[in-house]
């Protein structure tokens, strides 16, 4: 378990040093002190090794964020806050500010991105639909906005909304409308 610790640790100081598309193999293990064959045992391919080191990093921003939004109530703050959260998070952390950055290696921008960030996005929202279970059949939905939207916020609006509060008067007045009104009948699909 030693090695897997010193590997991982090794595969996110060469993230953060060269970028996703710099990361090898071997220079995960020269990094870490191991052999390849001891990198190739434990995680198999390159794209599980920077998949496994990326989904640490992700866990404990989760683990932050969680804390921070138990006293939410409020099913739209919780997701305007979500979506603040999350670029506070990823600006301020030196491996996933790397997922900021384009490029054919930076797996944000892989296709299908937004379906394997959905397990995590319900993760982010289980707390809320606890307190609000009529939001249970709007629960997809409001993932996927919520993930279309906070990825556009922290990959691409740069520093149109400044300020965290700047951020969070934005989406109040364009995601909050169109939020399900909790204690509302949930309407049937049509």
């Amino acid at each position: 378990m030693r090695s897997r610790t010193k590997i991982l640790q090794a595969t996110l100081g060469l993230i953060a040093d060269v970028g996703f598309g710099g990361v090898t193999i071997v220079g995960a293990a020269q990094a870490a002190g191991v052999s390849r064959q001891t990198v190739y045992s434990i995680f198999g391919t390159r794209e599980e090794l920077v998949s496994q080191a990326i989904s640490g990093q992700l866990l404990e921003a989760y683990a932050e964020m969680t804390s921070r939004l138990e006293q939410i109530e409020d099913p739209g703050e919780y997701v305007v806050e979500t979506i603040v959260l999350g670029r506070t998070v990823v600006r301020e952390h030196p491996v996933l500010a790397v997922l900021l950055g384009g490029g054919g290696e930076n797996p944000v921008f892989d296709e299908g991105m937004v379906d394997r960030a959905k397990p995590i996005g319900h993760q982010l929202l289980a707390p809320l639909v606890r307190r609000c279970p009529e939001l249970e059949p709007h629960a997809d939905d409001i993932v996927v906005m919520a993930l279309l939207l906070g990825l556009s916020v922290v990959l691409f609006a740069g520093d149109t909304m400044g300020s965290d509060d700047e951020l969070r008067m934005f989406l109040r007045r364009w995601l909050l409308p169109a939020m399900p009104p909790v204690g509302a009948p949930t309407p049937r699909d049509s």
